[in-house]
């Protein structure tokens, strides 16, 4: 089945994740501040961005009222209910773990590691369970991603701590699963990628919620309207626009293709880490940022090519 018959065409597939990797990147920044100016923790973080991601997510849904598509395939409802625990999950790991990180060991290491780790974890996943190749071109896209991903990390600005690293890890290893499950699921047709959304939220909130309430899900703070402005902010651009972008988008393109091009999300984060949270702009974070650029660049050229010339995704 090509990237097309599954109704949404792979050039806007791979417009859509190029937001949604810029939009995740200022996550990670505004978390930050939300931790400077409260004592609220990564797990009640966690969990206010799923609950209002939920939310928002839903009320678009319910005003939309999409139609199904009369040749549409009904997806069995078993498959469904596992597709949605099990996406909600990885979503549930992957960001209270990635929150967790940045308040260890800072946004850009909590960042680079996590995204560094997730193209090598989709790559060997993908070839182990779904049988697709990157090709020459896509290998030396990844290739080209780690060396930028490496270079930010070994830069002199960085502040490594292994707790901070082993959670981003984690937290890269639950978004892996993600990726590779929305896209085995979506290329098989009939899966509904708002519904997805919703659901996989809606499980992501209840698994946090007992380890927020221990935490404490109301932050102290002096400067309420700003934690506030910030939480409403993390909601709705890199949580409800951010994922409804990525669902859509992760069961038209190759798993290989959609991590490597998430690898936006660290050069955002980086930029704004150095003009909002005053880190220095060192030759190797702007090295790195480019490398990064120049792989996502070519990894998305080779993609729209193949899809344009009717192509089967690799198998």
């Amino acid at each position: 089945m090509s990237n097309t018959a599954l109704g949404l065409p792979v050039g806007r597939g791979l417009l859509y994740l190029i937001i949604a990797g810029v939009a995740w990147g200022t996550a990670g920044a505004a978390a930050s501040l939300v931790y400077r100016a409260s004592d609220l923790g990564p797990l009640a973080l966690s969990f206010w961005r799923c609950a209002a991601g939920f939310a928002l997510l839903l009320a678009v849904r319910l005003l939309r009222r999409p139609r199904a598509r009369p040749t549409a395939v009904a997806e069995p409802l078993g498959r469904k209910a596992l597709r949605t625990v099990t996406t909600g999950l990885g979503l549930a790991v992957f960001q209270t773990a990635y929150f967790a990180a940045v308040a260890a060991t800072g946004l850009v290491v909590a960042t680079v590691v996590t995204l560094g780790a997730g193209p090598v974890l989709v790559a060997l996943g993908a070839r182990l369970t779904l049988g697709e190749r990157l090709g020459a071109g896509g290998t030396v896209a990844v290739g080209g991603a780690l060396t930028g991903l490496a270079v930010l990390f070994l830069g002199p600005a960085a502040t490594v701590r292994p707790s901070g690293v082993l959670l981003a890890l984690v937290s890269a290893a639950g978004g892996s699963a993600m990726t590779l499950l929305t896209r085995r699921w979506g290329r098989d047709g009939g899966t509904d990628a708002s519904a997805t959304a919703v659901g996989t939220f809606a499980v992501a909130c209840l698994c946090v919620l007992p380890f927020a309430l221990a935490e404490g899900l109301v932050p102290h703070t002096a400067q309420p309207g700003q934690v506030l402005w910030l939480l409403g902010y993390i909601a709705t651009v890199p949580t409800a626009l951010a994922y409804a972008l990525y669902f859509a988008a992760a069961a038209v393109v190759r798993s290989a293709t959609v991590s490597v091009i998430m690898l936006l999300e660290p050069v955002s984060a980086a930029v704004l880490a150095v003009t909002l949270l005053g880190e220095p702009l060192t030759p190797t974070t702007l090295a790195g940022t480019l490398l990064m650029l120049a792989s996502v660049t070519g990894l998305a050229v080779t993609e729209a090519r193949t899809a344009t010339a009717g192509n089967p995704l690799p198998r």
